[in-house]
């Protein structure tokens, strides 16, 4: 996988490439960067609604960070957004971890 560092280069030149971003976005929370990883996903989201992956990593980052109310705000708008794209798989998901933080 590539570093933060080579990320960072491709990004420099495709800021709104939503897979950097996604990409990006697990390395800083893989290396325990959770508030750099959070603006990585939320730009991910922002430039591409639909993908869905962001909602859920975004909404483990957040509950790493004991942010539950945050997360569970993530993964209702990931369900939604994997009902809208009809990703089955992604909203099941999303719905069996949500359900863990009731």
């Amino acid at each position: 996988m590539p570093t933060i560092d080579q990320i960072a280069k491709l990004l420099a030149a495709e800021p709104d490439d939503a897979f950097l971003n996604f990409s990006m976005a697990m390395q800083l929370a893989k290396e325990q960067r959770g508030e750099q990883a959070l603006r990585h996903f939320d730009r991910v989201i922002q430039v591409d609604p639909s993908y869905t992956a962001a909602y859920h990593h975004k909404a483990n980052t957040l509950i790493g960070t004991g942010r539950l109310d945050e997360a569970r705000r993530t993964l209702e708008a990931g369900i939604n957004a994997a009902q809208r794209v009809g990703n089955m798989h992604a909203q099941s998901e999303m719905q069996e971890l949500l359900a863990s933080l009731e």
